[in-house]
């Protein structure tokens, strides 16, 4: 799992109709090219008057402003300099520095395996009391049967060609399941719709993985919800898990950020509260599962089709 905790106050300045359609590095390089824009007009200057004194290309102050261009730490001084607002230099390149941190690459992390990336998971989930889990492509891990796992986990193993110790991954991926038993954890499971019928490997993963999903079902730590795929849009966010109140994980090709501004949680809580509403549960969330077991293409359909 990759972490990085973007600098206090940063985020809180994005607009909330925006915050869950872009992600959340480009929010926050609009939210810091938003304050450069305040200083630069605050100072009478144009963008090009500003691009003009710093001798930078012309647009390049408009690119930074619009979130395009992520600035340096010189380019961050000229600016205020140029606009007369030295104080700020020390504010805005905390900013800058925060952003630099804000991700980290998901080979680093799974440069030694993906055992080693379960084994950080199984910590994070045993800490929280609650764990709010949104997917809208595939089916939580925490949930995953082995099969299953092994068909996500070699994808990731091929895609970032790192350590191949599948078999690991896939065992220690299991031991996570065990706060679904013990403990007084609870789990907010909301599945996509999609999530019932993204094929991984054949039809036989497939319904061995939503039988799965009827049995977690009944379990009394788990809360099952289905979104039906007619449901109207409401938000557009990544896979995310909420831990607690504390942190948010949101997921992309690239790396997974780690939230833990109030605000921005806060933002997240209530995007799983609106899925929450258009999911099913209990009769109803079965029946939608059972209708996907019962859509599976035949195993010969199902193996051709197979990447």
């Amino acid at each position: 799992m990759v972490r990085g905790n973007a600098a206090p106050g940063l985020l809180d300045r994005l607009i909330v109709g925006h915050a869950l359609t872009a992600s959340p590095l480009q929010q926050a390089k609009q939210a810091l090219g938003s304050q450069l824009r305040e200083i630069r007009a605050a100072a009478g200057l144009t963008q090009r008057d500003l691009a003009k004194q710093a001798g930078w290309h012309s647009s390049k102050a408009s690119r930074i402003e619009y979130g395009k261009q992520m600035p340096s730490e010189d380019d961050i001084k000229q600016w205020c300099l140029l606009c007369g607002q030295p104080e700020s230099v020390a504010d805005l390149m905390a900013m800058v520095r925060a952003l630099d941190e804000m991700w980290v690459e998901w080979r680093r992390t799974l440069s030694t395996g993906t055992r080693h990336r379960q084994r950080e998971q199984i910590a994070f989930e045993n800490e929280a009391r609650l764990l709010r889990w949104y997917e809208s492509l595939l089916v939580p891990g925490i949930v995953h049967t082995p099969d299953y796992a092994r068909g996500v986990m070699s994808r990731i193993i091929d895609f970032y060609g790192v350590v191949d110790d599948l078999e690991q991954g896939v065992e220690t991926r299991m031991e996570r399941q065990q706060i679904l038993y013990r403990g007084d954890h609870r789990l907010c499971l909301l599945l996509a719709g999609q999530c019932l019928y993204t094929m991984v490997v054949d039809r036989s993963t497939m319904a061995g993985q939503l039988d799965r999903l009827l049995a977690v079902q009944g379990l009394a730590k788990v809360s099952l919800g289905i979104i039906p795929r007619s449901a109207s849009f409401e938000v557009l966010p990544n896979s995310f898990v909420i831990f607690d109140d504390a942190t948010v994980m949101v997921e992309t090709i690239s790396a997974e950020l780690t939230i833990t501004q109030s605000r921005e949680i806060g933002l997240y809580v209530k995007a799983f509260q609106a899925l929450s509403g258009q999911a099913v549960h209990g009769a109803e969330a079965r029946s939608l599962i059972i209708a996907a077991l019962r859509a599976l293409p035949d195993q010969d359909e199902s193996v051709q089709a197979a990447p």
